[in-house]
């Protein structure tokens, strides 16, 4: 069994092919026979498992398996313990109710590589950072769910899927787990 951890970049898209201007995952990864255990969308970096296990694959991504991933978001605004508690508690979205998140608000990770191309900030909007667990893995749910409670996401960076990690990984790099 082949099981890696990649550390996807920013505009890299989630399979191997590329689409349009977007260049897929054989541009770093060169084995055959794996394939992504979940998406990250292409605006996302982060964390991507990759196996060429279908068993494996199915259980990381299936709902009913509550795998955690933990994300660190840059949203737009300042978290309120409003908009946190609402995230505890799931929110409504529609395509329908999401489990209770975990959430807490935190400061910018000290291991935050630069991102290319860099945020666009404003001077007159406050940033923060969110650091969040969910067991789904809906499409752009994290970004949906901030949006939701007015904190939409600037920079979202997956962190781990259960209990691996992105520790150690430059942007563009894989290790073998």
């Amino acid at each position: 069994m082949t099981l890696i951890a990649f550390n996807k970049p920013m505009n890299v898209l989630s399979q191997f092919t590329d689409e349009g201007q977007w260049p897929g995952l054989k541009h770093w990864i060169d084995l055959p026979g794996v394939y992504a255990a979940g998406r990250l969308d292409r605006d996302s970096e982060g964390l991507l498992i990759l196996t060429d296990d279908g068993r494996l694959q199915a259980r990381i991504t299936s709902p009913r398996a509550r795998t955690e991933k933990t994300y660190f978001a840059q949203v737009e605004g300042t978290p309120t313990e409003v908009a946190l508690s609402r995230l505890r508690e799931g929110v409504t979205l529609k395509d329908g109710p999401t489990r209770p998140a975990k959430v807490d608000a935190v400061p910018q990770p000290d291991w935050l590589w630069p991102r290319d191309p860099p945020v666009r900030m404003r001077k007159t909007v406050p940033d923060a950072w969110l650091e969040l667990t969910i067991t789904e893995g809906r499409n752009r749910q994290v970004r949906r769910m901030c949006a939701h409670v007015g904190l939409p996401v600037l920079r979202l960076i997956r962190w781990s899927v259960g209990n691996h990690t992105v520790a150690g990984l430059a942007p563009g790099t894989w290790k073998a787990l």
